[in-house]
């Protein structure tokens, strides 16, 4: 349960869903966790629960990941207070709908780039960077197995966490041979964010899986715990489906 001692972790969009699960995860492994998403008060009072939940150090980082000339600044902050990253997880996402392709504006279209492509490519590059300049580093990037089994309502997300997919190989073979980078690719989970799921829906979502429902947050935390870890040091450059088994299927 230590295996992250002494490890500084920053996730993005980790007041919410996944990546608040995440977070802890990697706070109960003995990382010290930046807790990052757009809003202050929601990373500070994520930051303030995380912290009595596992006794670890964490700290409060408002970042919009989509806006490309805060990374640098922002990462410069989490050195001069924290410490340098160890580990990075790209979570921070949206996915956004529209009553159809065609109706879809090039604004929300841009903005589903923004942050699901953009942001990760920008603070892989700088903290990739850093990383490798340091001689170690670990990179995990959160896709989605839409990346893999697109349906037409996430045609935007899933072509941006594709693209997120190549981005992780490539950066994976940029700052070899001391940072590793691997993604992660969750199926649906029972989160917040899930909540307002209707019955049809879930029926749609879990129908033929062999896991028979949707995964709970803390069923991807270990995965991520082992690739932010030195367990998984000949692990990079991989994509990881964790989706109850969807990508077998269909």
């Amino acid at each position: 349960m230590n295996e992250l001692d002494g490890k500084v972790a920053l996730v993005t969009g980790a007041t919410r869903g996944l990546g608040r699960a995440i977070a802890e995860g990697l706070s109960r492994a003995g990382a010290t966790v930046v807790v990052s998403s757009r809003k202050a008060e929601a990373c500070e009072e994520t930051a303030a629960q995380i912290t009595a939940a596992t006794g670890g150090r964490t700290f409060p980082l408002a970042l919009h990941v989509g806006q490309w000339d805060s990374i640098t600044p922002a990462l410069d902050l989490v050195e001069r207070e924290v410490g340098p990253l160890d580990v990075l997880v790209n979570n921070a996402g949206i996915a956004p709908g529209a009553p159809s392709l065609e109706d879809l504006s090039e604004g929300l279209f841009d903005k589903t780039i923004e942050v699901n492509l953009k942001g990760p490519f920008r603070m892989m590059a700088v903290a990739g960077a850093r990383m490798a300049a340091r001689g170690s580093g670990s990179i995990i990037n959160i896709s989605s197995v839409g990346s893999l089994r697109p349906s037409a309502d996430e045609a935007t997300y899933a072509a941006a966490k594709a693209g997120l997919n190549a981005l992780t190989q490539a950066f994976a073979k940029e700052y070899a041979p001391h940072v590793r980078v691997n993604c992660v690719l969750p199926g649906g989970f029972a989160t917040d964010m899930a909540a307002g799921w209707s019955e049809e829906f879930i029926g749609k979502v879990v129908a033929g899986l062999p896991a028979g429902r949707l995964g709970r947050p803390e069923e991807l935390v270990g995965i991520v715990v082992h690739l932010a870890s030195d367990a998984s040091s000949y692990t990079t450059g991989v994509l990881i489906p964790v989706d109850g088994g969807r990508s077998t299927v269909y």
